[in-house]
């Protein structure tokens, strides 16, 4: 072999060395590519945060009706139960609890959401 063919196959295991690997093939089998789906998508942290986010607001409607609305009514003569408030034919109580309960669920939501943010989490 020549100088210059040795040059040459020494350029090749350099190029092939150098060059980026091909990417790895595609997961085979259905249960191969439902892994890759989960872990994509990032799904079970999502069905993790859904199921967090259900109970939250479950606790928060138990200490919107358990405890605020109680004071509430403490604090505004004539209103002991504000989910039986009817204002003529209408009765808006329950509606005035859900509210209620929206935005205290919203103001822990967005507190949450920046707390994370401040901490780099995602």
């Amino acid at each position: 072999m020549s100088k210059e063919d040795e040059m040459l196959v020494e350029l090749r295991k350099i190029r092939e060395a150098v060059e980026k690997a091909p990417p790895p093939a595609p997961p085979k089998g259905l249960w191969n590519e439902f892994k890759d789906f989960l872990s994509k998508y990032k799904i079970f942290g999502l069905a993790i945060a859904f199921i967090i986010g259900l109970y939250l607001g479950t606790l928060v409607q138990a200490l919107v009706k358990d405890l605020l609305l109680p004071a509430i009514g403490l604090l505004i003569p004539g209103m002991n139960n504000l989910a039986e408030y009817k204002v003529g034919a209408f009765a808006v109580g329950d509606f005035l609890v859900a509210l209620i309960t929206f935005l205290i669920v919203a103001l822990i939501a967005f507190i949450a959401v920046k707390v994370v943010k401040k901490w780099n989490i995602e």
